[in-house]
């Protein structure tokens, strides 16, 4: 099947007004401490957390400041991807006061940058002289990738040229070192995100040689596997990190086999979604139905094999990386953020070439859980890595948990996640439709208006949505053509919803359902009214027979939500918690509980320690279990009520 390219509002945010009980504050909460603190730590104010360093890099490479680079060779992505969130912020809401101080940001990345066009603080101050000698290890084009993007939706939401200049001239200078052509470099970077950049720097320009070049890093990687052992090899052997081994493992960076032949999610699991995306974009720009199955093949890989109940992937520490199917620990999860975040991209592109209901749950599915369990409610706080089970006495203790924090973080020596997660946010209108010529897909339910042109038809699309405590949602339309408008509204049916009634103006409607959408066509009138009604089920989530961490336990979720137990309800040993298999579930909205969430109570059984002597072994006891009550919060809440255990799945008595 060839991909279709479709209309979408991305780009569009100005056009896309959230107004919902739930997301709104989160976007209040980016908006007003989540962007003002990344900035004072771009800027090392605050105290007692990791220094970022990354405004001073930019400034010593620009002249206005003395020093040495400081922190990681990415360090300068930090910058960019902030500048992105700030323009989907400033798309969104103008704020003078907001755009004075990133236009100085602009103004600081113009100047750091060389007159060839190349701009990395790491090389510029720290190996002058060595760019594009270790692209295995060293993120030049991721780092030159985020700063396109960054560059790209700064200036679409402010209409700064001098960005978008800084953004092509770099692109051009990097055209030029690579290539098949000779004197040119055969080779792609070990980290992927130069190829989302440079589709994204050609649907803002036009301009052909940056879909080309996108396509060139894709289809050389892992065409050439030796091109990191040419060039490891050219500098003599040495190599960056700690060991070589990003080096010696190909699959780690996907560069084990060409793009188009590779079955399974390999290696780190941020650059594989990373990757993913960018296949997923090309193909829809090319028409390439090959490349498109290759895409499909590994989504399929990934979400029925590699991942978590909560939307997370990648499940170990060592190399942040997929290991093999049904590999899915809970205590020792990675689970990284950004690799949720990148699910998110890869979907909402899938979604973009094949509206398929099943590529918006797993985006809702991360987006509800692990993205939005990342960040505490005070903004101010991380989770870099998010497991699904958590004892904080072993944490420390046990090496095996190094990798995983009992609380999240003020900041990280390498802190990828915290502004991915608020890009993500500040541009979510971006992820509720898609559009085609006569179709508007709604793939999340977020209360907002938006205003759409389907065909020659503008109207303004209202919803008003009681998502994730309940399942209620209802559209209004507004257009002043007096025939009104003509298009076929889709609305997703979630997987959690096992049965939906549709009304339209209080009558009851029969649409059809396609790939997981209710599909309604008909001439849209001023002032029409439509009304879902989704029951929200407490259900029982059983893993895959072959899920080894998941045999004899239950996770519970409810709507989109995924739920755990956590200590400060139900005090410690939560793994002497089992739930019978036909308990009934009582749910309860509470104000005054993290912020106001919906519990989930469940009579339970509670493992005693009343027969036991202080064997640690026997043979001869019986197993004594006690009446209790469970209380179950949404997982994303989690950690919010300081430190204490954790767990999404409970065992089943």
């Amino acid at each position: 099947m060839t991909p279709k390219t479709m209309k979408t509002t991305t780009g569009a945010l100005r056009d896309i007004r959230i107004q919902d009980p739930f997301w709104s504050d989160y976007i209040r909460l980016i908006r007003e401490v989540v962007i003002p603190y990344q900035w004072e730590a771009l800027n090392d104010r605050i105290p007692g957390v990791e220094p970022s360093h990354a405004i001073k890099n930019l400034r010593i490479a620009a002249g206005e400041d003395e020093g040495s680079f400081y922190g990681m060779v990415f360090q300068d992505s930090d910058v960019a991807k902030w500048l992105e969130a700030v323009a989907y912020l400033l798309e969104s809401e103008p704020n003078a006061d907001l755009q004075q101080v990133a236009d100085a940001v602009v103004d600081l990345i113009a100047k750091a940058q060389r007159e060839d066009g190349y701009l990395n603080t790491y090389y510029q101050l720290k190996e002058p002289g060595n760019e594009w000698t270790n692209l295995c290890e060293c993120h030049e084009l991721y780092t030159a990738g985020h700063l396109i993007e960054g560059a790209v939706a700064y200036w679409h939401a402010t209409g700064n040229a001098k960005i978008l200049d800084v953004a092509c001239k770099f692109a051009d200078y990097i055209g030029k070192v690579f290539g098949p052509g000779p004197g040119q470099i055969h080779g792609y970077d070990g980290h992927q995100e130069i190829e989302l950049a440079l589709v994204r720097l050609y649907r803002a320009t036009g301009e052909e040689r940056y879909l080309q070049l996108s396509r060139y890093f894709l289809d050389e990687r892992g065409r050439s596997p030796s091109f990191y052992d040419r060039e490891h090899e050219a500098r003599g052997h040495t190599h960056h990190w700690e060991s070589d081994f990003m080096i010696k493992k190909k699959s780690y960076s996907q560069a084990h086999a060409p793009i188009r032949e590779q079955q399974t999610a390999e290696g780190h699991a941020v650059r594989l979604v990373y990757m993913c995306a960018a296949m997923t974009d090309i193909a829809l720009e090319t028409g390439d139905a090959g490349l498109f199955a290759a895409c499909r093949t590994l989504w399929n890989n990934i979400v029925t094999k590699q991942m978590y109940v909560t939307g997370a992937i990648g499940a170990m520490a060592q190399e942040e990386s997929f290991t093999l199917d049904y590999d899915l620990p809970s205590d020792t999860a990675y689970a990284e953020t950004c690799a949720s975040i990148g699910l998110i991209f890869f979907a909402h592109r899938m979604l973009r070439a094949e509206p398929d209901g099943r590529y918006a749950d797993v985006m809702e599915r991360a987006l509800y859980n692990t993205v939005l369990g990342s960040m505490s409610r005070d903004g101010k706080h991380f989770f870099y890595v998010n497991p699904l089970e958590v004892w904080p006495k072993a944490c420390g203790v046990n090496h095996v948990y190094d990798h995983v924090k009992t609380v999240r973080q003020g900041w990280f020596g390498c802190a990828c996640c915290p502004p991915n997660v608020a890009r993500l946010l500040a541009s979510l209108g971006q992820y509720i439709y898609t559009i085609d010529d006569s179709t508007v897909y709604t793939h999340l339910y977020i209360g907002g208006e938006t205003d759409l042109l389907v065909g020659a038809n503008r109207f303004t699309l209202e919803q008003y949505s009681e998502l994730p405590w309940q399942g209620n949602v209802r559209f209004g339309i507004r257009t002043e053509a007096e025939t009104g408008a003509m298009f076929t509204l889709a609305l997703r049916v979630p997987s959690w919803c096992d049965s939906l009634q549709i009304f339209i103006n209080d009558v009851p409607c029969m649409p059809v359902m396609h790939n997981g959408y209710a599909l309604i066509r008909r001439t849209w009138l001023d002032g029409d009214r439509i009304d879902l009604s989704m029951p929200m089920e407490v259900m029982r989530m059983k893993g895959h027979p072959l899920l080894r961490e998941t045999s004899g336990k239950v996770a519970i979720q409810r709507g989109p939500l995924v739920y755990c137990l956590e200590e400060a309800d139900n005090g410690e040993h939560l793994h002497r918690l089992y739930v019978g298999p036909v308990q009934a579930a009582e749910t309860a909205f509470e104000q005054d509980v993290l912020g106001g969430v919906q519990v989930i109570r469940m009579e339970v059984s509670r493992l005693s320690d009343r027969n036991w002597d202080g064997e640690l072994y026997a043979s001869n006891v019986d197993s004594l279990f006690e009446p209790a009550t469970a209380t179950f919060i949404p997982y994303y809440a989690w950690a919010n009520r300081g430190e204490g255990e954790m767990a999404v799945w409970v065992r089943e008595k």
